[in-house]
């Protein structure tokens, strides 16, 4: 967070620990963070609703429109397909579904560095996430989704819509 902070704030927007929304009871937060915290949660009927597991989340603070979550690893393993369910279960809603779900890595497994042939958790962040950005010296085989961490804040600001 500390390193992408000062960007998303210059956007007029706001961060926040993702851990901090679920470990906190909706009556302990501020107005505001409990508005994010129902404006992310997703519905399982019967089972109620709940938050998606991200490490960071972006939103708008005077709407408290949420704009993207970030989800952070040292390696991919299951966490990827982890992320790329909570973007499927976002897009299901229609609450949620503008949502973008970012992936932040160092790759510690080389699981992105080559397009082709591409291992699992690098067909699951081409076709499940809206991009995955990789914190490493290691070049990576970058693609549209797939780049290296310095492209993540030009990316994230031609890719958002600034709420009205």
């Amino acid at each position: 967070m500390y390193i992408i902070r000062r960007e998303i704030e210059s956007l007029g927007l706001r961060i926040v620990d993702g851990n901090t929304l679920e470990r906190t009871i909706s009556k302990n937060l501020s107005y505001e963070l409990n508005q994010v915290k129902r404006n992310l949660l997703i519905d399982y009927g019967e089972f109620g609703s709940h938050l998606p597991d991200v490490d960071l989340i972006i939103y708008e603070p005077n709407s408290c429109k949420i704009i993207a979550v970030v989800s952070s690893k040292i390696t991919l393993r299951e966490r990827i397909a982890q992320t790329g369910y909570w973007k499927i279960k976002l897009s299901d809603d229609e609450i949620t579904k503008h949502i973008k779900v970012f992936f932040v890595t160092p790759d510690e497994d080389g699981t992105l560095l080559h397009k082709s042939p591409a291992k699992k958790g690098r067909a699951i962040v081409e076709i499940d996430t809206d991009g995955a950005y990789v914190m490493s010296e290691t070049m990576i085989e970058e693609s549209e989704k797939v780049k290296m961490f310095e492209k993540f804040i030009p990316d994230f600001k031609t890719s958002i819509e600034m709420p009205r």
